[in-house]
């Protein structure tokens, strides 16, 4: 049999999770014809998952945005490239001489490169004037980095993938990597076979939960009752590390005040846990040489998340299992450039390597370096953009990349603020359910189609390089957001990404030895110096704040922004499945659509029968801010008292259901406790997706 021939091959890096794949791609004929996993991949070992591997046929599909669009009337007509510039700049200018800078707000990608990142950043701080940037870590795991931050100093895992191999036990919490991380989900099921102890803890039996040792299923929104349980079973039985504790750690004598109450006894009242498998867990993970911690959503998108997260630290310091080869705290960040967009500064408090925009030799040195006064005021938060545009503050937003009106909470309030703005321009591969409500839409490139770096959830900038060019008359990302920002007055001076790296690299010392030529095959894990050497192993020395000592939080259980009651009495828990990315904008116009069609409602039997639900019916979820329907599916995978459900379809519009409760530092929406009523949509024969309480 003939080998196959390609034009070429190109080495990247996959634009799905943030495990950070390294990919070759094969191009036939200026299209993709297959891809298949770089044996030398850092991350991946020579390994994809199906959407990696596969899902790749929507670079070429007929819904690709191929031209710019200008709204015309109800719908849009195309337009030249020279008219949707001069339109966006003409009303973003006008706002902001009308109005000022802050009346703009602008939204990174997390699917795009840390180049488009940092020069999307750049445009709205010095080209409008305003720190009104952020991007969707805020919507998941903006907890994670304010928690790691406090704890131990930088936002980051402390490690790497390759700690699970060398771990002797790995707690799994709130994560589900098998269908969310599957690389990642496989590497952590060999490091079980070869006898790495796992520990489960989700309200679901996730498909790992078979390859552990434990598995613990608390009520939603309890997480944090569980680890105090946990802390308190390695204090209360002579299991911590009181060698590193003095050494290294500030703030333990008030912990240990604190852990007295938190009896397994206890936390079994709260969490519904039994109290024997608190104390074997803690056993396990105390008593074990290594040991590594990941979480997920499941923890942070909780009004409480980024407290959950200290506690996590909290228990890696009691034990000493930080710093060090197999005791990583890893958390598994979500789309493949989420730990990026944020160490970019694309945030409304931060420049690159989260440094404050209030810090004066900070925001001297950027304006030094761009030739522009910069503001020192914080700017909008995703959330406070929407009530900002509600109460007429906020005139305009740039989103890059973003599907606000399907992936954040509370859709019905995310719409309504979209209406209200004067101007919105949207910036997309596709049309989406935000791009509804834009005044131009500007086509823009896939990760397949663009030049740059990605740095995923192991803290690892790798290359990002184009197999293929944009579709029609799209353009790079890179492209469209440095010509706006010249228009705008504000010329980068950048002729490629490499440039803007280079730039990056020169203003903050975190990156100093960042390179496009040593970053190379294999990648560099921040902090990088100047030699280029990297850094795989956190704190194995000090931790990074001014005090160089790991910072315990004494932070008590408390109850979730919602609850079951008689007129809601399920909770619903969202979350992904392996067939489909987010939201789908990606997946679902490939052939993985023929695998999984549709979201479904998972609900446990002993509930499907009380509500007179059948596998297979159509069923109504209502919750007490919108109402949706979808098909059930009737499983002991879930326990009783929740269902479960995906988001990656907008016809299913999960998020109406989810309120405005969000995490107490971070904004980030509680998305994982939400109380629900489910009924056979029989019982609303003239149903359609609505607010609670309107017809």
């Amino acid at each position: 049999m003939e080998t196959e021939r390609f034009d070429r091959t190109v080495t990247t890096t996959c634009g799905y999770c943030g495990v950070g794949c390294r990919l070759e791609a094969h191009v036939r004929q200026g299209r993709i014809a297959s891809i298949s996993p770089a044996a030398d991949g850092p991350a991946n070992r020579g390994h994809t998952c199906l959407k990696g591997r596969f899902a790749h046929q929507f670079t070429r599909s007929r819904e690709r945005l191929t031209t710019p669009l200008i709204r015309e009337g109800d719908g849009f007509r195309p337009a030249s490239w020279e008219e949707a510039y001069a339109r966006v700049v003409s009303e973003l200018g006008r706002i902001r001489d009308q109005h000022g800078p802050d009346s703009i707000a602008g939204l990174a990608s997390s699917r795009a490169t840390n180049e488009d990142c940092y020069a999307m950043a750049r445009l709205m701080r010095a080209a409008i004037g305003t720190n009104n940037i952020d991007n969707c870590s805020r919507v998941c795991h903006s907890p994670t980095s304010f928690a790691l931050r406090k704890s131990f100093g930088l936002s980051g895992a402390t490690g790497s993938f390759d700690d699970i191999e060398l771990a002797d036990v790995a707690i799994l919490i709130g994560v589900n990597p098998t269908q969310g991380h599957p690389v990642v989900g496989a590497r952590i099921k060999q490091a079980a076979l070869r006898g790495c102890k796992l520990i489960t803890i989700d309200p679901r039996r996730i498909e790992l939960a078979d390859y552990g040792v434990l598995h613990l299923s608390p009520r939603p929104g309890t997480n944090a009752a569980v680890m105090l349980g946990l802390c308190h079973v390695v204090a209360r039985d002579g299991l911590t590390d009181a060698g590193f504790i003095a050494e290294r750690t500030e703030g333990y004598e008030t912990l240990a005040e604190l852990l007295v109450g938190y009896t397994p006894e206890v936390v079994q009242e709260i969490t519904g846990v039994p109290a024997q498998d608190i104390e074997q867990a803690a056993h396990i993970y105390a008593q074990a040489q290594t040991g590594c911690l990941l979480w997920g959503l499941g923890v942070t998108e909780h009004k409480y998340g980024s407290e959950v997260v200290q506690l996590l630290c909290n228990l890696a310091l009691m034990t000493g299992k930080v710093g060090k080869p197999g005791s990583a705290l890893l958390p598994l960040r979500g789309q493949n450039n989420v730990q990026g967009s944020s160490d970019m500064g694309a945030l409304p408090d931060t420049y690159t390597a989260y440094r404050p925009v209030s810090d004066e030799d900070t925001a001297r040195l950027f304006e030094q370096a761009w030739g522009v006064p910069l503001s020192r005021k914080k700017g909008y938060t995703i959330p406070q953009m929407f009530d900002a545009a509600l109460s007429g503050e906020l005139k305009a937003m740039y989103i890059f990349g973003e599907d606000v009106a399907q992936t954040d909470p509370d859709t019905a309030h995310v719409v309504a603020a979209l209406e209200k703005l004067d101007f919105l321009v949207c910036q997309d591969i596709f049309e989406t359910e935000t791009s509804r409500y834009a005044d131009v839409i500007l086509p823009a490139s896939s990760f397949l189609e663009k030049a740059g770096t990605f740095i995923n959830a192991e803290r690892r900038f790798q290359l990002v390089e184009p197999a293929i060019d944009p579709p029609g008359g799209a353009k790079t990302d890179f492209e469209i957001i440095t010509t706006v920002s010249r228009m705008l007055g504000h010329d980068m001076g950048f002729e490629t990404p490499w440039d803007c790296l280079d730039e990056i690299a020169s203003l903050t010392p975190q990156y100093a030895g960042v390179s496009r030529e040593r970053i190379g095959r294999h990648g560099a894990q921040w902090p990088v110096r100047a030699d280029g050497s990297d850094s795989p192993v956190l704190y194995d020395t000090f931790f990074d704040n001014p005090e160089q000592r790991g910072k315990f939080a004494a932070l008590p259980y408390k109850a979730p922004g919602d609850a079951a009651d008689d007129e809601f009495p399920l909770i619903l828990v969202t979350g992904r499945v392996l067939q489909h990315y987010n939201a789908g904008t990606m997946t679902r116009r490939t052939s993985n659509v023929e695998l999984v069609d549709s979201d479904l409602l998972e609900i446990h039997p002993q509930d499907a029968e009380r509500l007179w639900v059948s596998d297979g019916d159509l069923v109504s979820v209502r919750s007490r801010v919108g109402r949706i329907e979808l098909e059930a599916r009737v499983t002991e995978r879930i326990q009783p008292g929740h269902v479960f459900t995906t988001f990656h379809f907008p016809e299913t519009r999960t998020n109406l259901l989810v309120g405005q409760s969000a995490d107490v530092n971070t904004s980030c929406p509680e998305y994982k406790v939400v109380a629900v009523d489910v009924r056979p949509v029989a019982e609303h024969p003239a149903y359609v997706p609505q607010l609670a309480g309107v017809s």
